[in-house]
């Protein structure tokens, strides 16, 4: 029998080695952070250009989740089941470097010293497709959180349609680090809203509570009460965490995955933290610390190495490379009880999360042509629109459509569609009147995979959301933006609702593929051009008002889809003159081509749903259906300034902003009419 003075013995020696364990462990997590810290004012300094204030400041933050909760695997940055991790303060993209090189992706130091230089894996901000393990472009503020809702509502939804009991092969979580500037973005309030309305538990978004912006203390002009706008929203709010207390951190993290809510976890933080005459202020926010400041931040950080240099053990500890292995075998061992299983469940997660498309499409797509022509119905493109979803959603359970409160409107919906509710899944989404956070959540849908997102509102209303339009342009995502009433054909709502400038300026942006067809069939081929498509977003234009079927030969058909294509030619085979028009306005253009040839003369009308496709045409093809030397007339119910590229001796436009009225009588009003195409067309021919 041990005596009790031993026991008591025993037992302090246990506490001081569990004291010691954890001293050691909490050292670690510092020397850890610090590791962050060196490289993010390291590389700043080497670039002469960047912000280190957000790394330094949300190291440790790091810490506790990277290396205690993060489910992923450095040399599978593609693993389906991976949490996703999004830096929505993409501006502190040193803090994701550091991480993504310290724990073993494809992303050596070299990179990190190539900071903000040209062709660099380590661009000023986070850019998907550039840097392995980069879930999401970010900096423009706001859309990081935004895109995360959008996997989150993706892994939700899988989930759902996909897990079995016994076998839950999506089951991951979505990490945001957002700042105060994220917060203040009116996005995030459209997203998080929409977010806590979901129940989307597996969302959790750490607040880096600094205090600080660019023009400083935050105070003056971002003072609301955070937590409690949270709370409103449905989330789960967890307060008043130590930012610089990894431990704290993870257990904040464990706790909030515990939760049926979104979570906010809010950690209260110094910026810049470890810099001793900088941090806490403005000045470390968008500057290099200065070579002074760096040699100071060394020595108060007890960091006593040369510029880019880790220590081992640093590294050792970072290193997630067997572990996130291990994680995927694991994985991928219950994944083929799940193909053993359900093989045919199985073969379709995978067909989806690698963006094919079904074996059926093609043919239904054509067979849905054929039936365009056969019908022949003069309807609006916007229910033309709403006649191929429905034509092809059977062939598409990837489809995820939805609408900004217009789906009546925009005809977003299906017949066989199902809304997504908190407690119910579907592949239809209400997003309110939401528009820009639509488009980003859109963004993080087609990120996450497994779905090809579409959601509509009105023409005009895509300048709310164009800088989501933008990045899912520059991040090459299929993501379908559809936008009804394009024109001054909405007629009465005026010029407030109607568009004039918004076709050419959404045909400006790089990589976006615009489509404005003039009927059935031009519609039909619009959206099988925006589904097939897998490097890039495409902007879908329908008209409110109807628009006359045009009859076609099959050459002409498979034309379509090179954006522009000779839809009508004299009789008399003489070209006297060439008509360019798109959308609504064809029809105009086809009945001034005929009124032309009673007077003798010959006019060629070119159909050009998207000018983005037919750019992209070779020069052989562009001038057999441009010709030169021949008048060309353009007409469009929108800016006239695009048009004039194409050569042309005028244009028929709308140069203002609309009025509120029918709108025959505004077409009429603006000379969008047959009887003064044709007297232009003549005035052109004369002219030559």
């Amino acid at each position: 029998m041990v005596r009790e003075d031993k026991i008591e013995a025993l037992l302090k020696y246990s506490q001081f080695i569990f004291l010691e364990t954890i001293f050691t462990m909490s050292n670690l997590q510092i020397r850890m952070a610090n590791a962050i810290r060196a490289l993010s004012m390291d590389a700043v300094q080497q670039a002469n250009s960047g912000h280190p204030g957000m790394p330094m400041g949300m190291a440790d933050i790091a810490v506790g989740l990277w290396n205690e909760h993060l489910k992923h695997n450095p040399t599978d940055p593609n693993w389906i089941d991976r949490d996703r991790f999004v830096l929505s303060n993409g501006h502190g993209s040193m803090l994701l470097y550091s991480l993504l090189h310290l724990t073993g992706y494809d992303l050596p130091i070299e990179e990190l010293k190539n900071f903000r230089q040209l062709h660099s894996k380590t661009p000023g901000h986070p850019e998907y497709g550039i840097t392995p393990g980069v879930e999401t472009t970010t900096g423009p503020l706001g859309q990081g959180i935004s895109n995360a809702v959008g996997m989150a509502l993706a892994e939700k939804l899988l989930a759902e349609e996909f897990n079995r009991p016994g076998h839950n092969i999506i089951d991951h979580y979505t990490y945001v680090f957002l700042g105060d500037g994220c917060l203040m973005e009116g996005i995030s309030h459209e997203v998080c809203s929409l977010a806590g309305t979901l129940k989307l538990n597996k969302l959790i978004a750490l607040w880096d509570d600094n205090g600080i912006s660019i023009d400083g203390k935050v105070v003056s002009w971002f003072n609301e009460d955070t937590p409690k706008r949270f709370e409103a929203y449905g989330w789960n709010v967890i307060r008043d965490v130590d930012g610089h207390d990894a431990e704290a951190v993870s257990k904040a993290i464990a706790k909030a995955k515990k939760s049926d809510k979104p979570t906010l976890i809010c950690c209260k933080t110094a910026i810049g933290q470890g810099s001793p005459n900088m941090a806490g202020s403005d000045k470390v926010h968008g500057s290099p610390l200065g070579a002074a400041e760096i040699a100071a931040t060394r020595v108060a950080l007890n960091w006593p190495y040369a510029p880019f240099e880790i220590p081992k053990d640093i590294y050792s500890a970072w290193d997630f490379k067997k572990r996130g292995q291990a994680l995927e075998h694991e994985w991928n061992k219950d994944f083929q009880k799940y193909r053993n299983k359900f093989p045919e469940l199985a073969a379709e997660l995978q067909r989806r999360m690698q963006g094919d498309l079904s074996k059926d499409f093609a043919p239904t797509l054509n067979q849905y042509l054929k039936a365009c022509q056969s019908k022949a119905e003069t309807v609006a493109t916007r229910k033309a629109s709403q006649n191929a979803i429905e034509a092809l959603a059977p062939v598409l359970p990837e489809f995820m459509g939805g609408s900004a409160d217009l789906t009546g409107s925009n005809l977003t919906n299906w017949s066989a569609c199902k809304a997504v509710r908190g407690d119910q899944w579907g592949n239809h989404i209400n997003y309110g009147v939401r528009e820009f956070g639509m488009s980003a959540i859109m963004n993080g849908i087609s990120l996450h995979g497994g779905y090809i997102p579409f959601g509509g509102t009105f023409l005009t209303f895509s300048d709310y959301s164009r800088n989501a339009i933008r990045m899912a342009a520059l991040m090459k995502l299929r993501s379908i933006f559809v936008f009804t009433h394009d024109s001054i054909g909405l007629g009465e709502d005026g010029p407030t609702h109607q568009s004039v400038e918004h076709v050419a300026s959404l045909r400006l942006i790089p990589n976006l593929m615009v489509w404005r067809p003039c009927d059935t069939t031009e519609s039909a081929v619009a959206w099988g051009a925006a589904i097939e498509r897998k490097n890039g977003p495409s902007a879908l234009i329908f008209s409110r008002q109807n628009c006359p079927f045009v009859p076609r030969s099959a050459a002409q058909i498979k034309d379509i889809a090179r954006g522009g294509y000779v839809l009508r030619d004299p009789q008399s085979g003489k070209i006297n003159s060439v008509i360019i028009a798109t959308g609504s306005e064809i029809a105009l253009a086809l009945q001034a081509a005929e009124r032309l040839e009673k007077d003798g003369l010959g006019v060629r009308v070119v159909s050009m749903p998207s000018t983005t496709v037919f750019d992209q045409q070779n020069a052989s093809y562009k001038s057999s259906v441009l010709p030169p030397n021949i008048p060309r007339i353009a007409i469009e119910a929108g800016v006239s300034d695009f048009w004039w590229k194409y050569g042309c001796a005028a244009v028929h436009g709308v140069d203002t902003f609309g009025e509120s009225a029918p709108a025959g009588q505004l077409y009429e009003y603006f000379g969008l009419t047959a009887d003064q195409i044709s007297k232009t067309v003549k005035q052109c021919i004369s002219k030559k």
